[in-house]
């Protein structure tokens, strides 16, 4: 069995600790959807990264609250890099599976999909 990192971003509109939990939840939920026969047991781990204008509140949370319970997971900041795309939230999930690589979808939501547009398109 091999491991695969899925990428993900959401955007939020503003600071606030429910925005920050709903778009997470719809980022993983889309993750998980699109990503055939993922479950939360599967999931070896799970890296968050906010940019620096976001910390109402840690996205792994949101997980927590999808009973991620088990799942290691740490939050980061971003590296602030001038113009780049504010209030966002990255996810990398390491996943145990037998999906070859390139079979993996990476999802992007929200003002996102201009992060990587190459794989927003390829969905």
């Amino acid at each position: 069995m091999s491991i695969r990192g899925i990428r993900g971003a959401t955007t939020v509109q503003a600071d606030e600790l429910d925005s920050i939990l709903e778009a997470t939840r719809e980022l993983l939920e889309a993750i998980l959807e699109a990503n055939s026969g993922m479950t939360p047991e599967d999931v070896a781990s799970a890296l968050f990264t906010v940019t620096e204008d976001l910390a109402a509140t840690f996205p792994a949370q949101a997980a927590r609250q999808m009973g991620w319970e088990l799942v290691p997971m740490m939050c980061a900041c971003e590296i602030p890099v001038p113009g780049s795309l504010p209030r966002v939230i990255r996810v990398l999930v390491h996943w145990n599976t037998e999906t070859p690589q390139n079979e993996i979808t990476h999802v992007y939501l929200r003002d996102a999909v201009s992060l990587r547009p190459d794989l927003v398109a390829a969905q």
